[in-house]
């Protein structure tokens, strides 16, 4: 507990000392009907965006186009049902009773994180997604997925009522590579859309929303050292295209992040993002760092917000 009350100190003293920048952000770009939001994943990093979409929704600040990958995906979800603090019970409460993350899940279902639980029961039983609500929504929602066979990325949505493709298709935005099965959606074979496209926003524009809200999971500066290496034939052998993707996915990113920052600069896009450096990984299981991330989040989009209204 102690670690915890440190930790949103730091917080609050780091988003009291960004205050003017987040002012002079809402002076360069003011939120209307054509803005576009764009969700990066994380994995569990996503803790800080379901923050960021809970206080959106506290302040009723909603769009009409939304993109995201992985697990911005999976919260994404929740905003367009328009349930606050759903994606926090899933990520963080959920994972403390459940503990959904660990090798026993990828060696008796063939993905590190139990997709039974989040993906069936989770939706259907233990924290029920408000289909209705979601389909009701006249926002369109977009969640990111690479194509198995093609390599290519793809841009998937559902708004004829099916629910399973809906849960079928977050899950295969979500599945990461190597410790996620393929997931197949409409005869065709997915993996994670952050393998080539995990930050939308070039989408978004495509799209015709020339200004955009990005949430994203790291903070600005960073930047991913690991080096590509080219990916054995013997991995995913019967989709090399795939292979090609995977072995490019380091310089992707990273080309991505710098094309984040340039925006931004330019006052063409609006970035919420954790402030310093983070303390929780991908498969991060401890449930006081993942707190401590949400509610940063929660503060940040709650700024955002506000600067919104003045």
């Amino acid at each position: 507990m102690c670690l915890v009350v440190k930790y949103f100190a730091k917080v609050q003293n780091i988003c009291q000392k960004d205050v003017s920048l987040q002012h002079n952000l809402a002076n360069k770009m003011r939120i209307d009907r054509n803005t576009g939001l764009v969700l990066e994943g994380g994995g569990m990093r996503g803790v800080f965006t379901s923050g960021v979409l809970d206080a959106f929704m506290k302040h009723d600040l909603y769009f009409r186009y939304i993109v995201a990958v992985s697990a911005g995906a999976c919260n994404g979800l929740s905003y367009m049902s328009r349930q606050p603090r759903r994606a926090r019970i899933s990520n963080i409460d959920m994972l403390a009773k459940y503990d959904y993350i660990g090798l026993r899940h990828l060696v008796t279902q063939g993905c590190i994180f139990d997709p039974k639980l989040l993906y069936d029961r989770f939706p259907n039983e233990l924290i029920p997604f408000d289909y209705d609500m979601y389909f009701r929504n006249p926002a369109l929602f977009e969640m990111v997925v690479t194509n198995c066979n093609t390599g290519l990325v793809e841009y998937l949505s559902e708004r004829n009522g099916d629910r399973q493709r809906l849960i079928d298709i977050c899950r295969a935005s979500s599945s990461l590579p190597y410790v996620s099965k393929i997931v197949d959606v409409d005869g065709q074979p997915y993996l994670d859309g952050g393998i080539i496209d995990s930050i939308p926003v070039e989408r978004a524009i495509s799209m015709g929303h020339e200004f955009n809200v990005v949430v994203m999971t790291r903070n600005r500066g960073f930047r991913n050292n690991s080096r590509d290496i080219k990916i054995p034939r013997y991995i995913y052998r019967n989709y090399p295209r795939l292979r090609v993707a995977l072995s490019h996915r380091v310089k992707v990113y990273n080309d991505q992040l710098d094309l984040v920052e340039r925006m931004e600069d330019e006052g063409r896009i609006a970035v919420i993002r954790p402030m310093k450096p983070l303390e929780v990984d991908r498969m991060e299981k401890n449930v006081q760092k993942l707190e401590a991330l949400y509610e940063e989040g929660f503060q940040l989009g709650e700024q955002f917000c506000l600067s919104q209204e003045k």
